[in-house]
């Protein structure tokens, strides 16, 4: 759970960090603005659905190979724009850290995806549950009636609790999902569309 917990919390840090970054677009000349803020409005939209189609490794390394487009054109938009002279002093010093984390946390949320425990654990897990079926079939085999709500408790027990721990660990493919958190991309691409944001 806490596994779950901290990918979702890197959902709303990464919503953070864009908004932030979006907001300091303010710094720079007006005539940068604009291509700015598109940018940033397809930036977002593409980060919104980078997960959708985690099964999909084609269509998923162009989806990252277009963010990772979008961010070096961003970037290099940035410098260019903090070193005109109509650039307020203050533009590289709150734009160039906000964008920087905007950045980072794409590799963070990457990496959160990929960690996994290893798979000797999932072999003990598998191993101990079948262990302790033998001991239960075991001392059972001694009654001459078998109670079948004992046996199919057991089961049932054993397997929820595999099951959960297995779907904790893939949160955009199971019943226990993050989805929901991507409410928070969601929300922050449409309040830049309307211009909630400027």
């Amino acid at each position: 759970m806490t596994r779950l917990e901290e990918r979702r919390d890197l959902i709303t840090q990464e919503a953070n960090a864009i908004g932030t970054a979006y907001l300091r677009i303010d710094l720079l000349s007006k005539q940068v603005q604009p291509e700015m803020r598109e940018l940033f409005r397809t930036y977002t939209g593409l980060r919104t659905t980078i997960y959708e189609d985690r099964e999909n490794k084609p269509l998923m390394e162009i989806k990252q190979d277009k963010v990772a487009d979008l961010q070096k054109r961003i970037w290099t938009l940035s410098l260019s724009a903090i070193r005109m002279p109509d650039a307020s002093p203050q533009a590289a010093m709150l734009l160039i850290p906000a964008l920087n984390e905007m950045i980072d946390i794409t590799t963070t949320r990457e990496m959160a995806t990929q960690n996994h425990p290893p798979v000797q654990i999932y072999i003990m897990l598998y191993g101990l549950s079948f262990i302790g079926s033998l001991l239960v079939g075991y001392s059972m085999s001694v009654n001459q009636e078998r109670s079948w709500l004992h046996t199919l408790s057991f089961s049932a027990v054993m397997s929820l609790a595999i099951y959960v721990i297995v779907d904790l660990e893939y949160p955009r493919l199971g019943l226990i999902r993050v989805d929901t958190s991507d409410q928070v991309l969601f929300d922050l691409q449409k309040n830049m569309e309307i211009g909630r944001i400027c």
